[in-house]
Formats: C-alpha cells, structure tokens, sequence
C-alpha cells in the first residue's frame, strides 16, 4: 500500500539529542530503523499511541521510537527516543 513510493522523514531536537547518547551500535540501529520509515512508516513492531490521532511507536531492542505519520504529506517527524525502562510508559 504505502512501500511504494517515498516518504519525508525528519529527526526532530529531542529525538536528535537522545540518539547523541546512545551507545554507537545501538545508535546505528535505531537510524537504520529510522531509514526504513522512508519507505513504509507502518512496518514492524509499531503501534498506535492512545488519544493521538498520528502517533506512533516502535519497538527497537531496548530503545522506542517514537514518531508521527501525516499521509497527507507524506511526511514522519521522529520527535522522541527512549531506552525501555520501567518509567518509559
């Protein structure tokens, strides 16, 4: 449906100063991930975030990724990446 054609993704303040932190390799993981939203936003571990209305979340090992997906411009803002603990929900 949506692997077809390419898609705007954008790493924005926060999400961009938690990945500096990261571990190297966990970090080269989560942007190959984040690569992957270009062509299907809508694929692997995600789900949907209650009472929003385009925001979603991905499962990475230990991290969450944290994004919205507007369709109509094509577009995914990555605003949030966290290390699963137990205070991440």
């Amino acid at each position: 449906m949506y692997s077809s054609e390419i898609w705007r993704v954008e790493i924005r303040g926060k999400a961009r100063k938690a990945l500096k932190k990261i571990p190297a390799k966990n970090a080269g993981v989560i942007l190959s991930v984040i690569g992957e939203l270009r062509t299907n936003p809508f694929a692997g571990d995600i789900e949907k975030l209650g009472g929003e209305d385009d925001t979603w979340r991905r499962r990475v090992g230990n991290y969450r990724i944290f994004f919205e997906v507007y369709a109509r411009t094509r577009s995914v803002y990555v605003y949030k990446i966290e290390r699963r603990s137990s205070h991440t929900y």
